[in-house]
């Protein structure tokens, strides 16, 4: 008689078998969470020190600092791995240029022309991009997820308009919808990182490659604009942008991202221009208008229902 073994999976097998479990899914939204707040706070500080600090010159030494604060956790998972991250260089390398060098360009472009409180709530349309690229990827985002969605823009598209549906956009508005567009592709290129590339590995790359990337724009802007001033007000929100903005929130939203998927952690970002708008009121002095509570109010409401499982 012969006897036949059946080979146990293992654990790794067993997670891509089955879906994400609940605590998995609430965790990614935390995540996501964590990094919808930290960032709400980077716009509030773009528009305070945007007359100070040339927007290159800022977008550079922002992820200096994240270098900084990210390489001792980083080093040792990027060197075991630098075989693995340079055979996936290309993906890294364009997620890089839309996560990391013009994304954040293109923000502190637009906070010359713009109030922080426009600048996140038109960060909102990047959810409703990142449903479009789920979609397209053959994820089947549900009709409660699209009504929370259309909730949510409502109330932003209401917010924008100060109650109305009339929008009248600036330069920098124009900008931060491009910054949107770019945003929303680096969050649909993380769901092609391969799932063995440690996350702070993945990160400390991007982070190199965007500081490189943004090196010959530093240059040119030192020569013709010069440099800035080393102040309270300028190294303070630099400290906030390139710590928290760049290291803690970026590492926070691709680990949603890998829990939940872009889509879905997409619909929580919805909650910043909310935050923005309360920040920005409280630190800036930017009124919210009568109709920001409505408009807050469904945003909230899109949140809660897009989110639910």
């Amino acid at each position: 008689m012969t006897l036949t073994t059946t080979r146990l999976p293992t654990t790794a097998e067993e997670a891509t078998r089955r879906p994400a479990p609940a605590k998995g899914a609430g965790l990614g939204l935390l995540l996501a969470l964590l990094a919808t707040v930290v960032w709400s706070g980077s716009f509030v500080a773009t528009r305070g020190m945007a007359d100070a600090v040339p927007p290159v010159q800022a977008v550079f030494w922002r992820w200096t600092i994240a270098l900084l604060a990210v390489a001792p956790l980083a080093a040792r998972p990027f060197w075991r791995q630098r075989a693995l991250l340079r055979r996936h260089l290309g993906s890294t390398a364009l997620a890089s240029l839309f996560g990391v060098a013009l994304y954040n360009t293109l923000v502190h472009q637009a906070g010359l022309t713009t109030s922080a409180t426009n600048m996140g709530m038109i960060m909102a349309a990047s959810p409703v991009i990142m449903a479009g690229y789920a979609r397209l990827g053959g994820e089947r985002l549900g009709p409660r997820r699209l009504l929370g969605m259309a909730v949510a823009v409502l109330g932003v598209l209401l917010l924008v308009g100060d109650g109305s549906l009339a929008i009248d956009l600036s330069a920098g508005d124009l900008w931060m919808f491009a910054a949107a567009l770019s945003f929303a592709s680096y969050s649909a290129l993380l769901k092609r990182r391969p799932p063995e590339i440690d996350g702070l590995a993945f990160l400390f790359t991007t982070f190199v490659l965007g500081a490189l990337m943004l090196a010959p724009a530093y240059a040119v802007s030192l020569a013709v604009q010069g440099g800035f001033p080393a102040t309270p007000g300028t190294v303070g929100p630099l400290l906030y942008l390139g710590v928290f903005s760049s290291a803690v929130a970026f590492f926070a939203w691709n680990k949603a991202i890998s829990l939940v998927g872009a889509a879905r952690a997409g619909i929580v970002y919805h909650l910043q221009p909310v935050c923005v708008a309360l920040l920005a009121y409280a630190l800036l002095g930017e009124e919210l208008g009568l109709a920001g509570g409505v408009s807050m109010a469904l945003v909230l409401g899109g949140v809660a229902l897009g989110s639910a499982r």
